[in-house]
């Protein structure tokens, strides 16, 4: 089999041997005579995937029974709107920090539903920097605070937690079980599962039962409210890709879990950017204390060399590194199924690509 080495921002490379189970189980799930995407999502096996998964996630990020886990639809940017819409009273003020096109974009659907209170925006220097916690302006009052943990177009990402006294809300779509984080301090936690955790189609939502207590006092319409989806599944769910989801979360503890990968991504980008910053021929597009670990942001001298750069790396068997249409340049994206030795290639590459062109 002659797999490239993708670095595909999203959707993302999967792990080899959870495809290769989907693979076998394809058309006879357990010996069913069915294939997974033939049954009934109220049936006893998809049932029993369904609460395997959560239970793993659960497991895996280290939440207790006082969290709920959702598998929704209607991508992470449908959560842009459903988190106002659920916790943003009229009379209301939540903190959106501003650090990227996905968080502008949280931002404009929060303004719909209540007053928003933007205490950092990055907008203004392209975006390249991660506010320190001296440089948050927050609302004394916030009913909770929005960030971005990882920001995939301009290869930025939270060190940690931003400081604050409100409950965080957090996009983590783009580094969703890469590395540890502090539970203690989150409401709620959605993500994407097309970068870490899967294929498109589904988005996880946690949320902590105290923070779900807290949801505003206006209707809200039934399939936008997390109380429909709290206490069983309410509408059919992306079975197949939840099915796969319950794989790669195997896939996560058979490595290590957290722990293994947050080490394991270090490495990989600690590989990339020694690169980088190895002279002035490649230039890192953000600060280098806003690095991301997820995706890694990087221009040549002109567009030309940029173009050549993407063909030979093509013809290596280097594919997706691309960067946004919005900002271009080359973007890397290593999530957890990006293994060490598509990294290594790339170096090489790099090295190579430097010294026939430096």
């Amino acid at each position: 089999m002659n797999r490239v080495h993708n670095f595909s921002a999203g959707p993302a490379a999967l792990p080899l041997p959870v495809l290769q189970k989907a693979q076998e189980e394809l058309t006879d799930y357990r010996g069913t005579g069915r294939s997974i995407m033939e049954m009934s999502h109220r049936g006893a096996e998809y049932t029993e995937i369904h609460n395997s998964a959560v239970e793993k996630l659960k497991r895996i990020i280290g939440a207790d029974d006082q969290w709920h886990v959702l598998f929704l639809q209607g991508g992470a940017s449908s959560q842009f709107m459903m988190v106002p819409h659920n916790f943003l009273n009229t009379d209301r003020t939540a903190d959106y920090i501003d650090t990227g096109t996905w968080s502008s974009k949280a931002i404009k659907e929060a303004k719909l539903f209540g007053n928003v209170h933007v205490p950092y925006s990055g907008k203004g220097n392209g975006y390249a920097h991660i506010p320190t916690d001296n440089e948050l302006q927050l609302s004394p009052e916030a009913a909770y605070l929005h960030f971005t943990s990882n920001n995939t177009i301009y290869g930025t990402q939270f060190s940690r937690e931003p400081e604050s006294n409100a409950p965080l809300v957090c996009d983590a779509s783009s580094d969703f079980l890469s590395r540890p984080v502090d539970l203690n301090r989150y409401g709620l936690i959605y993500a994407g599962a097309q970068k870490n955790l899967g294929p498109s189609g589904v988005t996880v939502v946690m949320i902590h039962k105290s923070f779900a207590e807290k949801q505003r006092s206006e209707p809200i319409p039934t399939i936008l409210d997390y109380k429909t989806h709290i206490p069983k599944i309410f509408n059919t769910p992306p079975v197949f890709t939840v099915y796969l989801v319950n794989y790669v979360l195997d896939w996560i503890e058979e490595k290590g879990g957290i722990s293994y990968f947050d080490k394991h991504n270090t490495e990989k980008a600690d590989l990339l950017y020694s690169e980088i910053d190895r002279d002035d021929f490649y230039h890192g597009t953000a600060d280098k204390h806003s690095r991301s670990k997820m995706n890694v942001t990087f221009r040549l001298s002109n567009n030309d060399l940029e173009v050549q750069f993407l063909k030979e790396a093509s013809k290596q068997n280097l594919v997706a590194l691309k960067g946004h249409r919005s900002v271009g340049g080359i973007r890397a994206s290593i999530y957890n199924a990006c293994e060490i030795e598509s990294v290594s290639a790339l170096v090489s590459f790099m090295k190579d690509f430097r010294r026939n062109n430096g």
